[in-house]
């Protein structure tokens, strides 16, 4: 049996970024799934991604109206558009309440879905890539999903390279997570300013020395995991907000019994909107990963005490 695939992209601000993102997904990625995570973004784009929400559903299940609670889901109180879309007999988009402009990038995409749905997940505020990626996991295991990926929605992650990654997971059944790395040979970062890719191999050299974990690209955040492997790592317990998150995530799979696989990824660098990596990040990956080091040399200790 096929199993059932959902991609979780956390958005703020990346309006500009759903339609070359979703086009490329939907034409190289058949039948999955995308869970858009929208933190309130100022941009809107939890409304056009409502929007887009709508039509690829009419699309997929022949039907002339889509409820907006069936395909757009909320945490907390967060206000979502109130508006009424209709699909007509060509399967195009129209709505007076609906800007132009959205309706044209729901109609374009509508007709690529190419047996893809995107559902969306709405949050009160920017609360963090991690929490974005618990709630949206979450909400994948909840539904039956047997494999949940992690995406960039700004065009970093190619998909190309989540259909090959699909295939290795689909072919080796005993691999848990298989990781998009740009650290392994034939893999590599575009465009990218020299500070930033030192800051990335340092920052994978020292989590890998303190966590004693040999994968290279411990902050990469193109993954497919294996819906098991989420059940066992206690993502109740992940209170990460950055991309100290990936590191977690990735010791948590391994001390879980997991098996991890890294393959060559090309990462270009994104060409709209503005990068969330900021010194704070930074700091908190710094912080815990140095804690979480300390504490694996304590347990180590106290074992070969007794």
């Amino acid at each position: 049996m096929k199993a059932r695939i959902c991609v979780v992209m956390p958005t703020y601000n990346e309006r500009g970024n759903l339609e070359p993102t979703l086009s490329g997904l939907f034409a190289r990625n058949a039948g999955v799934d995308v869970l858009i995570v929208d933190d309130n973004s100022p941009d809107k784009t939890g409304d056009l991604a409502d929007v887009i929400a709508r039509v690829t559903a009419s699309a997929r299940d022949t039907v002339r109206s889509v409820a907006l609670d069936d395909v757009s889901f909320r945490l907390k109180d967060v206000a979502r558009p109130s508006c009424e879309l209709s699909i007509g007999s060509s399967g195009a988009l129209s709505d007076a309440n609906v800007s132009t402009a959205d309706i044209a990038v729901a109609n374009r995409l509508n007709s690529c879905t190419n047996g893809s749905r995107v559902f969306v997940l709405h949050r009160p505020a920017k609360s963090g890539l991690g929490s974005a990626y618990v709630d949206g996991f979450t909400w994948a295991l909840e539904r039956g999903y047997d494999l949940i990926c992690e995406m960039d929605m700004d065009g970093s992650h190619r998909p190309e390279d989540l259909n090959r990654m699909l295939q290795y997971m689909e072919e080796h059944a005993g691999v848990d997570l298989v990781l998009g790395s740009r650290r392994v040979r034939g893999g590599r970062t575009e465009r990218w300013a020299w500070y930033r890719d030192w800051i990335s191999r340092m920052g994978s050299l020292y989590a890998r020395t303190m966590l004693g974990l040999r994968v290279r690209d411990m902050t990469s955040g193109f993954r497919v995991y294996r819906a098991e492997v989420l059940r066992k790592v206690g993502l109740e317990e992940i209170a990460d907000n950055g991309y100290v998150f990936q590191i977690d995530m990735t010791r948590r799979v391994v001390g879980a019994g997991g098996i991890v696989v890294e393959l060559p990824i090309v990462f270009p660098e994104r060409e709209i909107g503005e990068s969330k990596m900021n010194g704070a990040i930074v700091r908190e990956a710094m912080v815990n990963v140095t804690r979480w080091g300390f504490e694996r040399i304590g347990k180590r200790g106290s074992k070969k005490s007794k």
